[in-house]
């Protein structure tokens, strides 16, 4: 495929299967200030942690095709599971006419960076966890890390359906953790992005005794450096206008974006699917 130019004044795209990508989208506008933000959330096939391979694989293509017909110089897979399963795919399929970026890499950074981890935990969903993605990549660049990966599939829909920071959240997420394979860890992934919002709660599990990877922290750096090496930082003096949007609009929805981004946004709904 011939390469493209790309200019310093085109937008970066981001996806996940819904909203909880927008934490990532909230890291890099405040890492990165002017550059422009256009981000899909897939809600008509929410969620993607139980999804097959190839259906991930299939929406992250055509979500790709959505950003680069929007003229994208980066697309950020916002979306462990799809950075999980897809993110082969999408680069292939995306070749040169755009960076692309997932949410894995970043945050298996962090831990190579910090020689005292050894015994990592991981939670995410059950297609993020059964993937091994995380095992792999750590054992790519150290195999003395012991690496245990725990399924949370109810964490998603309870934080899309705006339950965290009360008692329901609370009895959920401390369930989960107490789980023996997540005792004696020296640090645990976040391995959703949905999962910052909920993270003062699992701070308080384990009374700020574990550093937590926070996966969208480590992307928006990550996403700052490969712009600066790719000379394609937006300098514009022009306040950025951001574009949010969803492949099935409820009401409800958008009043749960502020919490993840937060800052109150308007979505508009895209049927790429029809």
């Amino acid at each position: 495929m011939a390469s493209v130019k790309l200019d310093a004044s085109q937008p970066i795209g981001l996806f996940d299967s819904g909203i909880g990508g927008l934490t990532v989208a909230r890291a890099i506008r405040e890492k990165l200030p002017k550059e422009r933000l256009i981000y899909f959330g897939d809600t008509a096939h929410l969620p993607y942690g139980d999804k097959s391979p190839d259906s991930i694989k299939y929406y992250a293509i055509r979500i790709a095709q959505f950003l680069l017909d929007n003229h994208c110089k980066m697309i950020v897979i916002a979306c462990n599971t799809a950075s999980a399963l897809a993110f082969d795919t999408v680069k292939d399929f995306v070749g040169k006419r755009a960076l692309v970026v997932n949410v894995i890499d970043p945050a298996v950074k962090k831990i190579t960076d910090q020689p005292k981890f050894k015994r990592i935990g991981v939670i995410g969903t059950k297609g993020t966890i059964k993937s091994g993605i995380h095992a792999k990549k750590l054992a790519e660049a150290n195999k003395s890390y012991e690496v245990h990966g725990l399924a949370t599939p109810l964490l998603v829909p309870m934080i899309e359906e705006g339950f965290f920071n009360n008692k329901i959240s609370r009895a959920v997420i401390d369930s989960y953790l107490s789980r023996p394979k997540l005792k004696k860890i020296d640090a645990l992934i976040l391995g959703c992005t949905h999962y910052p919002l909920i993270k003062k709660e699992i701070e308080a599990v384990y009374q700020g005794k574990v550093p937590l990877i926070d996966s969208a922290d480590e992307v928006a750096e990550y996403v700052y450096q490969l712009l600066k090496k790719n000379n394609i930082l937006n300098h514009s003096a022009k306040k950025p206008a951001h574009r949010f949007y969803v492949s099935d609009y409820t009401d409800a929805f958008e009043k749960n974006t502020n919490f993840f981004f937060n800052e109150k946004i308007k979505l508009e709904e895209a049927r790429i699917w029809k």
